[in-house]
């Protein structure tokens, strides 16, 4: 092949043709153009929509559980952000009532200040500290520690039976509540160390929130009347009864700032064990999938989802709802008597401990791969 190409000089540029320019005879004029620009033909591919939600749907089905760091009576668990931990604390033990992970899957055991009979800890980012609270003891029944291994027992008022214990970062306030005791089953402290008794209906309380958007506590209850088991609090020292509807068990509440709702959840009751409230006064019935001995609920911003665990053994044991309204079981959840969750918002995953001992088992759900 002979090339013949004259490369000696640079090629002169191709002139435009006159007829597209200025309105030339073959120019297309789109100004006045009717009609449709695109095919209205229907694709073979379907359009998905919402595909984030729908993905983060399927990670609430799938779920591992993993071995607790000793066989005992785990009752709740919570996230430091600050720490990347999870710590849990237990009823049961010698010398082991509390464990940390640092991914839900590898625990390790420390020893608790005391060997009583801890039932609720949660973490205070402001303080950078951890508090957990016992149904056990004599005028010392809250703890304390700064990374979740050494702690140090404080004192308490009253020896009431504190179940649960939740932190108001606007505050700068912790609350706990008590399922004993008259009309003293709140007590409030601003650094884990001074506690102050608050005056309280008189009912068997079970679980205590704190709503950023609302300023308010709302605690929930598992016996009394209809009108006592729901109480709010602007401050955690004056509480106001309030009336849900309704007699059942309430065992657990959490609130989204993303939904702007609280959202509780019974451990008896047809198939009504859940309840929702924009404001912690009217609340609405909504119903369970399954009649589960529901016990603890968390709501994740990350995941746009509510999750609660069950204490059955003989049904599945997790539900989830994306609006607090329409909740989906878990067919292949465990049944081993999961009764706390939280979720860490850096891992993405939400955990949860077993009061099972003999089974020693602690549950998790999937990670972003």
């Amino acid at each position: 092949m002979t090339d013949s190409a004259d490369y000696s000089k640079e090629a002169e540029p191709t002139a435009h043709s006159v007829t597209h320019e200025d309105s030339g005879s073959d120019e297309i004029n789109v100004l006045d153009l009717a009609g449709e620009l695109w095919d209205p033909q229907k694709s073979n591919f379907p359009l998905v929509t919402n595909l984030q939600s729908l993905y983060d749907s399927i990670r609430l089905q799938l779920w591992g559980t993993n071995m607790s760091a000793a066989d005992l009576d785990w009752r709740s668990v919570c996230w430091s952000p600050d720490l990347a931990l999870f710590c849990a604390v237990a009823t049961s033990g010698t010398g082991n009532r509390v464990m940390t992970s640092p991914d839900g899957i590898t625990w390790t055991s420390h020893n608790a200040a005391l060997d009583s009979n801890w039932r609720s800890v949660c973490w205070s980012p402001e303080l950078s500290i951890f508090c957990a609270v016992s149904v056990s003891g004599i005028l010392n029944r809250a703890m304390t520690s700064p990374d979740g291994i050494t702690w140090t027992i404080r004192t308490t008022p009253v020896d009431n039976n504190w179940i649960c214990i939740s932190w108001s970062p606007e505050l700068l306030r912790f609350c706990a509540i008590s399922a004993t005791g008259t009309t003293n089953r709140v007590m409030t402290s601003p650094d884990g160390i001074t506690w102050t008794i608050r005056t309280t209906p008189n009912v068997i309380f079970s679980s205590v929130c704190w709503s950023p958007e609302l300023l308010l506590f709302c605690a929930v209850a598992k016996s009394g009347v209809s009108s006592l088991r729901v109480m709010t609090s602007p401050d955690g020292i004056t509480w106001t009864s309030r009336d849900p509807g309704n007699i059942l068990e309430w065992r657990g509440v959490c609130w989204s700032p993303e939904l702007l709702l609280f959202c509780a959840v019974s451990s008896t009751g047809t198939r009504s064990r859940v309840m929702t409230s924009p404001d912690g006064i009217t609340w609405t019935s909504r119903i369970s999938p399954d009649l589960g001995i529901w016990y603890s609920v968390f709501w994740s911003p990350e995941l746009s989802a509510f999750c609660a665990v069950s204490i059955s053994i003989t049904s599945p044991s997790i539900m989830f709802s994306h609006d607090g309204i329409v909740w989906h079981l878990v067919l292949a959840s465990y049944q081993d008597g999961f009764i706390s969750i939280c979720f860490s918002p850096a891992l993405e995953i939400f955990v949860s401990v077993s009061y099972l001992s003999s089974n020693n088992m602690t549950m998790k759900s999937f990670s972003l791969p």
